[in-house]
Order: C-alpha cells, then sequence, then structure tokens
C-alpha cells in the first residue's frame, strides 16, 4: 500500500510538472510567433488620419483651377498634417513600411499630395486635366495606406510597396 501511495504521488507531481513545461512551451512559441510578426498593430489615430488627409486633399486639390493664393491657408496647413503624420508614423515600432509611404506623400520633388500643391504654388493654378490625374494619383496612394492601417496583412503590405517601388 505504502508503494502504491508513493507511486500516486510521484505521478502526480510528474504531471503537474509535465502541464508546466507544456504550459510554458506555448507561451513561449506564442511570444516568438508575435516577434516575428514584426508590424506595426491597428492604430485608431493613423487610420483615422489618413482617412481625413484623403478627404480634405481631394477636396482641396478640386479647387486648384483658381489661385493658389486663395487657398494657401488650407494648403499650408494640409501640408502641416502631412509633416505630422510622418513625424507620428516614424516613431511608431515596426512602422516601416507605413513610415515609407507617409514620406513619398509628403515629398514635394515627388508627383503626389505635396508635390501637387507645390506644383499648384508654383505655377499659381493648375488645369483641370492635371487635377484629375493627379486626384487619381493621390486617391491611389492614400486607399493603400487607408487599406493597410485597416488590416495590415501581407497583401497590403505588398500593394504599398508596390506601388513605392513604382514612385
Amino acid at each position: 500500500m505504502k508503494f502504491l501511495n508513493s507511486f500516486q504521488n510521484k505521478l502526480k507531481l510528474n504531471r503537474k510538472s509535465f502541464l508546466k513545461s507544456g504550459l510554458l512551451t506555448i507561451l513561449i512559441i506564442t511570444l516568438a510567433a508575435c516577434n516575428s510578426l514584426k508590424t506595426a498593430v491597428f492604430d485608431q489615430y493613423s487610420y483615422q488620419q489618413a482617412i481625413s488627409i484623403k478627404i480634405e486633399s481631394l477636396n482641396l486639390m478640386d479647387k486648384a483651377i483658381e489661385p493658389y493664393t486663395n487657398f494657401e491657408e488650407e494648403a499650408e496647413q494640409l501640408l502641416l498634417d502631412l509633416q505630422k503624420m510622418v513625424e507620428y508614423e516614424k516613431n511608431k515600432p515596426d512602422n516601416e513600411v507605413s513610415y515609407a509611404m507617409w514620406n513619398v506623400m509628403a515629398n514635394k520633388d515627388k508627383n503626389l499630395l505635396a508635390g501637387f500643391f507645390k506644383r499648384w504654388k508654383d505655377k499659381s493654378q493648375l488645369s483641370s486635366i492635371f487635377i484629375g490625374e493627379a486626384k487619381i494619383q493621390v486617391a491611389e496612394a492614400l486607399d493603400l495606406i487607408v487599406k493597410y492601417e485597416a488590416q495590415k496583412n501581407k497583401t497590403n503590405e505588398n500593394n504599398i510597396l508596390g506601388f513605392l517601388s513604382n514612385n
């Protein structure tokens, strides 16, 4: 009887040890998997700002048939908001893709948002045909950002990386 009680106690200890090591293994695997993703998590602020900048940008771009000076304050505010997003995205961990895309949007030497406003300022007014074409490009870029912020998956990431390689 003594032998049986001793065997049962050892069996209970081995079972507890086994459960603890099993749980520890699962925890380690989970943490390793999370760390290997290396993509910033969903950020409500980034998502809302991307939508806001998209709507404001496209509306303001429509006004480029008129002199820039009439809308200079609005344009400067939008460019400031764009710079704020670049800085915000730069400081988020594991956020290289979004940061790179916002950087392109804010680059005055590129043909996207900041480049459009630079051209408008330099030319004073732009043709409706040019505005229409520019809006298509800017909307596409901002849609990619919005989709990526809404769902950070490999497809959306690859779409942004493809866009960046062509711009």
